[in-house]
């Protein structure tokens, strides 16, 4: 087997059910799941209704680089979204089951461990947030490469401060993980924030990969993306740059496991030949299904002010007894724990499980220790994902637990 897998670190879920084990949950009440970033909005009927319609193609193999009219559809909506002068849908668009699988397999086919003479190179780095979506580290560990963890602090408003990267670190750097809105901070870069690490990727040459899965879950102005920015400065051929899409979080279709990628041609070519070999197409129902979910905003727009309700609902009635910072954009918030509980993530999921039946996530399963420090650490995730009747009766039980 290999040997790299030994450094995979355990999953967070996986560490929470070890933490959870011996913890009773509160008999009294009904469990409220807060832990796992799952939507729990309905996902939109039309789009059902399309899966099911062409349910009968599973008696075909799809494409690899998918459906053109798939592709169409993508690119038009990434134009529309983010203000693009010109997308091709043919060399800078793939649709990918989920976005997932398509972070992972992207790493392992552009890090490079060898130079063009086939001497080793200098042990390739991937740098990226700290606290960090955990598929970023283990798709580094697989392909040979060294994760650089940049930490997101409140000093930098959860933002990853990539100015502290020595030069060093940069010059072994291959690729660039960004999410923005982030996960689990929710905070979201600025249109000079792309700039400064457009101009990096350049100095340095590395690949830069924004997982921009949160977009659609915007409070009032829509994020900025990094291809938004390339067209900005007139880079529309988006030289080393790429974005992560999904219908997971946009459209409550988790299960369906529909996004795409998008950005440079120069790099997804070679990226669609090692995807015709890792075998990963998406069904051709679940392309006629994505389609219609791209098409469509209304959708989109009333997920969001369901999103606004709840958030809004939070800081009303808890704003006073727990640190909350309303995010930029996502469903997250990330909770400074009460003094109370000792700022013990740890310790403070487990009495809201056994005091009220509530799962939420410890923060410093999500990042790593650098240095003695774990930004994670003192905080927890909560995902806004239950329905508003339920995140008012999480915050009646959150609120006997405090005062």
């Amino acid at each position: 087997m290999n040997s790299n897998l030994n450094h995979l670190h355990p999953y967070p879920f996986s560490k929470m059910a070890t933490l959870l084990a011996n913890v009773t949950p509160a008999i009294d009440y009904e469990p409220i799941k807060l832990g796992i970033g799952e939507p729990k909005h309905l996902p939109p009927q039309f789009v059902l209704d399309e899966l099911t319609a062409h349910v009968v193609k599973v008696q075909k193999y799809p494409t690899t680089g998918g459906m053109p009219e798939l592709s169409q559809t993508i690119a038009d909506w990434l134009k529309n979204r983010f203000s693009l002068n010109t997308i091709d849908p043919i060399s800078q668009v793939i649709p990918v089951m989920g976005t997932r699988e398509a972070i992972f397999s992207f790493v392992q086919a552009c890090i490079d461990t060898k130079s063009s003479d086939n001497t080793p190179n200098p042990k390739p780095v991937i740098v990226m947030p700290n606290p960090f979506y955990q598929i970023y580290e283990g798709a580094a560990i697989l392909a040979d490469a060294e994760p650089y963890y940049v930490s997101c602090t409140p000093k930098n408003d959860f933002k990853a401060d990539y100015r502290q990267v020595p030069s060093e670190i940069w010059e072994r750097t291959q690729l660039l993980f960004v999410c923005s809105p982030n996960n689990p901070t929710g905070s979201v870069l600025s249109t000079n924030d792309w700039k400064e690490l457009i101009a990096l990727s350049d100095k340095y040459n590395f690949i830069i990969a924004s997982d921009e899965c949160y977009s659609e879950l915007y409070f009032d102005k829509p994020p900025t993306g990094l291809l938004e920015v390339c067209a900005e400065l007139g880079h529309d051929d988006y030289h080393n740059c790429v974005v992560f899409h999904s219908l997971s979080k946009r459209s409550n279709l988790p299960g369906l496991r529909s996004g795409f990628i998008a950005g440079d041609a120069n790099l997804l070519k070679p990226y669609l030949q090692y995807r015709t070999y890792q075998g990963c197409a998406m069904p051709i129902h679940h392309q006629y299904a994505s389609i219609k979910a791209w098409q469509d905003e209304k959708h989109v727009e009333a997920n969001r002010v369901l999103y606004r309700e709840k958030f809004a609902l939070w800081m009303q009635e808890l704003g006073d007894l727990l640190e909350l910072r309303h995010p930029d954009a996502s469903f997250y918030f990330w909770v400074k724990v009460p003094d109370q509980f000792n700022n013990d993530d740890e310790y403070f999921v487990k009495e809201l499980l056994q005091k009220v039946n509530i799962y939420a996530l410890a923060g410093r399963y999500l990042s790593r220790e650098v240095n003695g420090y774990n930004p994670g650490k003192g905080y927890v995730r909560l995902a806004l994902v239950a329905s508003v009747e339920e995140s008012r009766e999480a915050i009646k039980r959150i609120k006997t637990l405090l005062v």
